[in-house]
């Protein structure tokens, strides 16, 4: 069995030393400063290749984004062979190599990852890369390529892409030549796609009015420029917040995490009651809707809204199309609106599913499905369609000609969306169509129901590790004495709903509060937030003024 050229590993190990800073890899891989990320994403490196040998060569993903953070961070994060997001029982080891104090250390661990998981190093490891763009990019990918070549692993530089898209050229990559063939590797494979299944599904229907885009000053921005051309006239979109230029501007005051955070359009947009418009985040891998009532009322369409709108529409299709085997199931965060569950599980009558937050524990609920519809709250989602579903949709004949209408579109609506993760550009279209279909406005999709009102807030605390959930995020077991602290509060207002989770990706605790007017949602957010940043003196820097 090979064994590793350690000489060649401290050579290429020189060049990214580790700084003082402990590392670890969540929800969203690793993300930081972009000037703490260089010894971190060459050890990465390392681990994509062990992963890619282990999995006899199958083509690893890279993806170098830091999605809705300020532009002076990044990060990177793996994606296995079918699209999804790195296994597991690996976040563990990636965490560990980012920490290893020296190169012998460095090599111990890889010994011992080599031994424990039986991986033959003299199998080959085939990784792919993308980044957004962030300035900071390019140099992490030189590092991660330096991590590659100690274990010899072949690479292929993509460039700048959008997230959804990195994984999609994974998913295509691995199963080209199979029967599970998901679509040409590349951005232009992914457009084709993409766009052929959306004009399928307008076909013969009017044309919407032109949607307001709010790129983020994000890679979202010339990536979609580029999609353009291959839709045609089949959607009408103007694109604003496209200054890629000057990095400053990521995400600052624009972007879908904006939009839902603020609950107000970007900075600088000026909307009228007749515009329909969207927000992506800064790697365009999630996206809000949102329009102005006529008396000038901002008004969100978000996660949970899409995840209706896809739900009951693709339940009217399967009904149209006769497939009455095929069930549809909707899976949730905590964060999800109270208002949105009651409509799925008694309007819609369609089973709901609660998990933590994070894309890993939403998509593999949803594949409990026959077609499951994930969506976070902040816009991240999409839908997955099991092989039996797909098999079922594809060898159906419809007996009328409703039914052979509805089983096209069923088929395109499989095309259409990005199966892989959650993507903008796809559940754009996949919103785009249901409103096109049904020539609905944005207000008419806004009211299948009434959210109640909410409120996000940020409690920056001293150690976010010492906050532990259960019930899927919505109980705190620790601190102790905390959760029953928060439930004492949240009696005391009209349907009253409030929990506390430490975030993946920030030094932050995060206070999710909705009630039954907008008065009292604030008044229980900043309850709480004053509760938590007060308890065992874990807030950190100055109490914001607002926290009661």
């Amino acid at each position: 069995m090979a064994s590793i050229n350690v000489e060649n590993l401290s050579a290429l190990s020189a060049k990214h030393p580790k700084p003082s800073n402990t590392f670890t890899y969540g929800t969203a891989g690793f993300r930081m400063k972009a000037d703490l990320l260089d010894s971190v994403i060459f050890r990465t490196g390392i681990l994509a290749a062990l992963r890619s040998k282990k999995l006899d060569g199958k083509v690893i993903g890279c993806m170098i984004t830091a999605s809705h953070n300020p532009a002076a961070d990044n990060g990177v994060k793996l994606v296995d062979p079918m699209g999804e997001m790195l296994e597991g029982s690996w976040e563990a080891h990636a965490t560990a190599l980012s920490n290893a104090q020296s190169d012998e250390q460095l090599v111990d661990y890889i010994h011992s990852m080599v031994n424990s998981l039986k991986i033959d190093l003299t199998k080959p490891a085939n990784v792919i890369l993308g980044r957004d763009t962030r300035p900071s990019g390019e140099a992490l990918v030189n590092a991660f390529v330096d991590g590659l070549k100690v274990l010899d692993a072949k690479s292929t530089d993509y460039g700048i892409l959008t997230t959804p898209q990195l994984h999609y050229i994974t998913r295509c990559l691995n199963t080209a030549g199979t029967p599970e063939a998901y679509g040409e590797p590349s951005a232009e494979g992914y457009y084709k796609k993409l766009a052929s299944a959306f004009k399928t599904l307008v076909d013969g229907k009017t044309k919407l009015s032109p949607l307001i885009l709010d790129c983020a000053n994000g890679v979202g921005a010339p990536k979609f420029q580029e999609f353009l051309p291959f839709l045609g006239d089949s959607i009408s979109v103007k694109i604003v917040n496209d200054d890629i230029d000057n990095a400053a501007k990521l995400n600052l005051n624009s972007g879908a995490d904006f939009v839902k955070t603020g609950q107000k359009a970007p900075v600088g947009l000026k909307m009228t009651s007749q515009d329909r418009c969207a927000s992506f985040d800064g790697d365009a891998d999630r996206i809000v809707y949102y329009y102005q009532d006529e008396d000038g009322t901002f008004k969100l369409l978000d996660g949970d809204k899409i995840a209706g709108l896809a739900a009951m529409f693709i339940i009217d299709l399967v009904k149209a199309a006769g497939i009455d085997s095929i069930k549809v199931g909707v899976v949730q965060t905590a964060y999800a609106n109270g208002a949105s569950t009651q409509y799925l599980r008694n309007t819609l009558n369609v089973p709901v599913s609660c998990v933590p937050t994070g894309v890993k524990h939403l998509h593999h609920e949803a594949l409990k499905y026959d077609v499951g519809v994930y969506f976070e709250a902040n816009g991240h989602g999409t839908v997955v369609f099991s092989p039996s579903a797909l098999k079922t949709i594809y060898s159906a004949e419809g007996s009328s000609p409703a039914q052979a209408v509805a089983i096209r579109n069923l088929r395109a609506l499989s095309e259409v969306i990005n199966q892989t993760v959650g993507d903008a550009f796809s559940d754009l279209l996949l919103v785009e169509t249901i409103l096109t279909q049904r020539q609905w406005t944005p207000k008419v999709w806004d009211q299948a129901y009434t959210d109640l009102p909410n409120r996000l807030v940020k409690v920056v605390v001293q150690d976010r590790s010492i906050f532990k959930t259960v019930d899927a995020e919505r109980k705190l077991v620790e601190p102790a004495g905390l959760q029953e602290a928060i439930d004492a509060i949240v009696l005391k207002f009209r349907d009253g709903r409030s929990f506390v989770r430490p975030s993946g990706t920030e030094d932050v605790v995060r206070v999710y509060a909705e009630a039954a007017t907008r008065s009292e949602t604030d008044e229980l957010a900043h309850r709480i937030g004053g509760l938590v940043y007060d308890f065992n003196s874990q807030g950190s820097g100055p109490r914001p003024r607002e926290f009661i």
